[in-house]
């Protein structure tokens, strides 16, 4: 059996993975991406949110991403049975880029992977892990490509594996998500939007006419092609068709707006479906590993928090770990783990109240608060861990107050 040796051990190559790599080998560390597909290869999650661009900036990544002709996106707008508004991204109460990109996934996630291993990243495609042995010292995990097996022993491993979930599998950490069971159907589409007025540059999210705990997302690409989604509850979503195509045809056909903003899409691609994909762990971290990303945590695609969730984790778990090898004490549960629940905790907080509707009574209220919008504007762009904003410091008191104030006004 091949042996691999390193001081870090990634599992995955996804955008937290390929942060944390580059982070740590700028801190001179040698590192191991084991990943299990080959690159580039297909992943929802296509709208970033700007604070993500501090992040690709911090990992040396900002040049490549900015050259690669990605849609550009400077903020969201949000369409309920007629009510329209939108939130500019460049007006908003936190400090930061106030604009990003929406991408399809697999060409982003192979660019981020491909500056990694440029700066010195070991990347190890086809490679699936089979078993681990995880120790505070020294770990090993074990992996097959092509039928052979391949032991890579590092001082520590970071589960980068996103919905693989590889270290909560094969070492017992799941445990149930606390929110309901949802359905996402999906696809990319040639949208051949031709709608006056129609703005590219921003997310569009549906919500359904009559139910609102459906939503939809329309995330335009350039070059005239879209990601196109519907979610809702498992059984409400399952009553729409038999084919996830017929589900996703007649859940857009039951919102008026959307339908005719799509009225010439052209459906090229197969639909897909993925079922009950929030997720949650016992332990962020645990002797010689800790988790990054979706690997820990998935709340729901509303926000298009995940990719900024995943990035801050391997922003802070790399400041960790570079402080760890070079022989300093690391109180992994207050420096990494109970920072980035903080701010998962406050994207937790607007998730749920879209979905009972409290916050659906905020973004869609006629007479927004222009200081109060802004502090929104911070959150919807991924500003969740400034806790000089009102809104995330008190996040579920904050909301309270001003969801009474819309519902009642």
């Amino acid at each position: 059996m091949k042996e691999y040796q390193a001081d870090v051990l990634v599992i995955g190559a996804g955008p937290s993975g390929a942060i944390a790599s580059a982070l740590l080998v700028q801190k001179g560390w040698k590192v191991a991406v084991i990943e299990r597909q080959a690159f580039p290869r297909f992943s929802i999650g296509e709208s970033l949110l700007p604070q993500c661009m501090e992040f690709i900036a911090e990992a040396g990544m900002l040049d490549a991403v900015n050259e690669a002709g990605f849609q550009f996106k400077n903020g969201a707008a949000f369409e309920w049975d007629g009510a329209r508004t939108a939130f500019d991204f460049t007006e908003k109460f936190s400090a930061g880029p106030g604009t990003t990109f929406q991408v399809q996934r697999a060409r982003f996630d192979k660019l981020l992977a491909d500056e990694a291993e440029k700066q010195g990243a070991e990347f190890f495609y086809r490679h699936e892990i089979v078993s681990v042995e995880i120790e505070p010292e020294q770990s090993r995990l074990i992996a097959e490509c092509d039928g052979e097996r391949v032991a890579f022993n590092g001082r520590f491993v970071l589960d980068a594996s996103g919905f693989g979930r590889v270290l909560p599998r094969l070492l017992d950490l799941d445990r149930p998500s606390d929110f309901p069971a949802r359905e996402s159907v999906f696809t990319h589409v040639q949208d051949n939007i031709g709608e006056a007025g129609f703005d590219r540059n921003k997310i569009l999210i549906t919500v359904h006419p009559q139910q609102r705990d459906i939503w939809y997302w329309l995330i335009p690409f350039a070059g005239g092609r879209a990601s196109l989604g519907v979610v809702g509850e498992r059984e409400t979503i399952a009553a729409l068709g038999e084919s996830p195509e017929e589900i996703l045809r007649a859940a857009v056909a039951a919102a008026p707006n959307l339908a005719a903003t799509l009225a010439n899409a052209e459906f090229d691609t197969p639909v897909q479906r993925i079922t009950g994909y929030s997720a949650d762990v016992k332990s962020l971290i645990g002797p010689g590993f800790a988790l990054l990303g979706n690997a820990g945590e998935f709340l729901d695609p509303v926000f298009s928090s995940g990719v900024t969730i995943a990035m801050k984790s391997a922003q802070l778990a790399s400041r960790c770990l570079d402080r760890q090898l070079r022989g300093e004490t690391v109180d992994w549960q207050a420096e990494f783990a109970a920072p980035l629940k903080a701010g998962v905790d406050v994207f937790k907080v607007y998730v749920t109240a879209w979905y009972d509707g409290r916050f659906q009574d905020v973004i869609f209220h006629p007479r927004q608060q222009p200081e109060i919008k802004r502090m929104i504007s911070s959150i919807l762009a991924g500003y969740a861990w400034d806790e000089r904003n009102p809104y995330v410091a008190s996040a579920e008191r904050r909301l309270k107050t001003l969801a009474d104030i819309c519902a009642r006004d």
